[in-house]
Order: structure tokens, then sequence, then C-alpha cells
């Protein structure tokens, strides 16, 4: 059975957070594949240190949507009709390239874990393989009130070409917006997702908004939502002890979780 952890990678900069992905899982000792789909946006000197972590490249196209639908999920149509009241996107965050990461139902994997470029993953998932399509975790953060809404930057697939094909069909029809785009698409086109514990996907805005939540000796996956560790941002000192574990990982050390400070 040939199962897979897959991340895409649309610019230079996510191929920094790819890096820092690809020495976590390094550090769990999985012995699945690690793919790195790419678009044509992301320069091959960005992308050697990724090979050289043993990651298997797949380029990839952007899908084949129409004008209407570009225009409509381009950066500043989308921010504009949608935009994002609870944190900042970063300057190279391009939206419409999110919906690539639906060509991995194209891949010859039987079973995938889907990772964003901008998660860590601090101990072994595996048994993720053996769960079904399609599974998420909440879209916690703020409230729990959040719970109803799933977040794509990790979840289960089984590769198919069938489901690529009904998957594009339902995508771009007329006047399509898909509001928080391949996240609000994959709620819709599996609407019984099975929810994952939010320890398989723990947003990083969970470490100030909702404290008691966080539990470092539960948490799988950690999800660096709206501003990037390799970033310069406003909330930098309120997420210090979880960007310093970025930068860690990115360095190629594996950091003492058992260390790590609580939220304050």
């Amino acid at each position: 059975m040939k199962r897979a952890y897959v991340t895409l990678v649309t610019n230079a900069d996510f191929a920094l957070g790819a890096k820092a992905l690809l020495n976590s899982l390094i550090a769990t000792g999985t012995t699945a594949e690690r793919v790195v789909m790419h678009t044509g946006g992301v320069p091959p000197e960005a992308l050697a240190p990724l090979t050289a972590l043993g990651a298997r490249l797949v380029q990839t196209d952007l899908l084949p949507t129409s004008d209407a639908f570009n225009s409509a999920h381009a950066r500043e149509a989308l921010h504009g009709a949608a935009p994002f009241t609870k944190g900042e996107k970063p300057a190279f965050h391009t939206p419409l390239d999110n919906f690539c990461k639906l060509r991995l139902w194209q891949l010859s994997h039987d079973r995938v874990v889907f990772l964003d470029a901008d998660t860590l993953v601090l101990r072994n998932i595996d048994s993720l393989f053996d769960y079904p399509e399609f599974c998420a975790a909440p879209n916690v953060y703020e409230s729990l009130g959040d719970f109803h809404r799933m977040n794509s930057g990790v979840f289960t697939a089984r590769p198919s070409q069938a489901t690529f094909e009904a998957m594009m069909t339902r995508l771009d029809t007329p006047g399509a917006f898909w509001r928080r785009t391949d996240q609000t698409f994959l709620q819709d086109f599996f609407p019984d997702w099975h929810g994952l514990p939010v320890t398989f996907n723990t947003l990083q805005y969970v470490w100030f908004n909702m404290p008691a939540l966080w539990n470092w000796d539960a948490i799988k996956v950690l999800h660096f939502q709206y501003e990037k560790p390799w970033q310069d941002h406003a909330k930098a000192d309120r997420l210090r002890p979880l960007i310093d574990l970025w930068h860690a990982y990115a360095a190629g050390e594996t950091p003492d979780l058992a260390a790590l400070p609580s939220p304050t």
C-alpha cells in the first residue's frame, strides 16, 4: 500500500515552511513517503533543500478554472469580498493557488495525509493513514462556536481520478465563490466529514485565545494559521515560544517538547 504525507508549495516562502515540516516529519520516525506538490512559482533553489530532505517533488499545474472563477478568487477580489477579520494573511498568500491542493486526488498513492506547509508534526501521526476519507479537525482558534467549521490544513484522503473529476464538476460553476477557497469547498464536497481531535491540527491562536485548550503533551500537529513564523508580524511577541519551536525544526534540530512553556 502506497502511503504519503503531501504538502503544497506555491512560492519560496512556503518552501521555507515545507523544510521545517519535513524536518518535523523525519523526527517522528515515519516511514511514509513525503511528497511536495509545487507550482511553477517556486524557484529551483527554494526546492533544492526539500529534495535534500528526501521529499519527492511533483510539479503541479493550476487548475483549469474559468476566467470568472479566477477573477472571483484573486487575492484582492477574495479578500475584499470576504475579509480576514481575525488575523492577517501575508503578502505572499495567493488564495487562487490553494485550489491546487485538489490535485492530490490525482496522485498514485492509496492513502494520503495532507499537511499545509505552515504546519509542524510534533508526534507520529501515521495512524491517520488508517482513517477514512475525509477526516479533518475543526477550525477552532477563538471559541467553541468554531467547531462547526473544518480546517483544511490537515486531512486524510484516498486519491482517485473519479473523485478529482467530480470535484472539478462541482468547483467551477457559474457564480461559484468559495469564501475560504479550498477549505470552504472541501467542507461542501465532504459534508459528512469525520472530525479529528483538535490535537491533530492545533491552530496557533489557541495559544492566546483558548489557553485552557493547549496541552503540549497531546498536540500532534501545530498549525501556524494567518501570520507565518518566518515573518516579522504584530503578534510575534505573543507567539514567541511557538515561533522559536518552528525555527528549531527549520534548523534541523529536534526540540525537547517536554521543556516547552505553557501559555500564560
